[in-house]
């Protein structure tokens, strides 16, 4: 059964109908509407809802209608007030269709094969991580990924410099010549306070699927450095700290975070939810328990991700909620504390567990499928000059040449 390309992540995907033909048969189309059910455009076509219920027993078809996009066409073929056939663009390269045979439908999905190009973009750091790599020509959603690729080793509110360079290179996804989306990046690179770090997609036969660095180490780690992207710290880690409200000495066990209101907070790493609700003068909070030795609250919240509730698990990078000024705060925060055998530590300095790079048996086949990507990186430049970078690996090994 044809899947949705893997390199299609995000609303770009969808922006477009697949091409309709049947022998020349001349089909109509309905808009899909916002609230809209097939059943209510059944009704207003006056199609008997006994021929949804036929086209719904397939399993192909169930999967691909259950969701209908607003904006997006559902296009059918009627003859006598009598459908026969009905087709459904699940994105811009699958197509839904069902034809009748008789009193049933002849369900298929109809599959055209994306052009994938790459592309590359790069550039300095003068203003912001996301107005710079806007500029350069990078989507909002490759901006997100970015981020996130290096968010295990560069914190992002409060290390990013001015001059800070940044490379990408990244897949475009084209129908008949047009572009209509991106895909996923495949090899980054980012320089900041003289060091160099970089992160490359690989897909191997053991399974492993994921980005490394050049050493064959996991950019993932097992602890995001920061709960937030693009904000800055408003309060950090001090025992004796003037309560802003309370106007006394009130020990700050963890780091402030000052976003607008609604900013998404994500959590830090694979968890369980052992607290969600409200704590006092933390507000809405919430509390995740990682393993046996760690946790880590998130409080002030305006309000919980949709579903969040204790006892749930979470991954890594899930939404658990939004920026809020809940409980004693005097402005929207999020508060962050970190804890190791239940003892609070400075979250901006707490050493956190590494991730597992690959096994030695397949370094030889990342180093020779990588390779391309280390040349093209290589052959980038932001701007003229010579620059002296360390190369970073997770294990604080040192390549024997470092500076170029």
């Amino acid at each position: 059964e044809p899947k949705v390309p893997s390199t299609l992540i995000g609303p770009e995907a969808f922006d477009g109908a697949s091409d309709i033909t049947a022998s020349g048969d001349q089909w109509t189309s309905e808009r899909i509407r916002p609230r809209d059910s097939l059943s209510k455009i059944f009704s207003r076509r006056d199609l008997p809802l006994d021929d949804l219920a036929s086209v719904l027993a397939d399993p192909k078809a169930r999967r691909a209608l259950a969701e209908l996009r607003v904006g997006a066409s559902v296009h059918f073929l009627i003859a006598d007030k009598k459908l026969l056939g009905l087709s459904y663009p699940i994105d811009n390269f699958n197509t839904l269709k069902a034809i009748r045979q008789d009193k049933q439908f002849l369900v298929s999905i109809e599959s055209i094969t994306p052009e994938i190009k790459v592309a590359t973009a790069a550039g300095r750091i003068t203003r912001s991580l996301f107005t710079d790599l806007l500029e350069a020509g990078v989507s909002e959603r490759l901006i997100m990924q970015f981020a996130d690729l290096f968010g295990w080793d560069v914190d992002f509110v409060r290390d990013i410099k001015r001059g800070d360079q940044f490379k990408i290179v990244f897949e475009e996804i084209f129908k008949n010549g047009e572009k209509v989306g991106n895909g996923k990046i495949l090899a980054a690179e980012f320089f900041n306070d003289g060091k160099r770090h970089r992160a490359f997609y690989f897909s191997g036969a053991n399974g492993a699927d994921g980005y490394y660095n050049q050493f064959g180490e996991a950019m993932k780690k097992a602890f995001l450095l920061a709960p937030l992207n693009f904000t800055k710290v408003s309060s950090r880690f001090n025992l004796g700290r003037m309560h802003p409200i309370l106007n006394r000495i009130r020990a700050h066990k963890g780091v402030d975070y000052a976003a607008p209101m609604g900013t998404p907070v994500r959590a830090v790493a694979n968890g369980k939810i052992d607290f969600a609700g409200v704590q006092s003068g933390y507000g809405n909070v919430l509390v995740l328990k990682h393993g046996d030795r760690y946790s880590t609250l998130y409080g002030h919240m305006m309000k919980f991700a949709p579903g969040i509730s204790r006892g749930d698990v979470v991954k890594q990078g899930q939404l658990i909620g939004y920026v809020g000024k809940t409980g004693l705060a005097t402005g929207p925060h999020l508060h962050y504390e970190f804890r190791v055998d239940g003892a609070h530590v400075d979250p901006l300095t707490a050493k956190l567990p590494q991730a597992i790079p690959l096994e030695r048996k397949y370094l030889a086949e990342f180093h020779k499928r990588v390779a391309p990507a280390v040349n093209q990186l290589d052959a980038m430049s932001t701007d003229p000059g010579v620059h002296r970078e360390t190369l970073v690996s997770k294990s604080d090994r040192s390549p024997a040449s470092s500076a170029n």
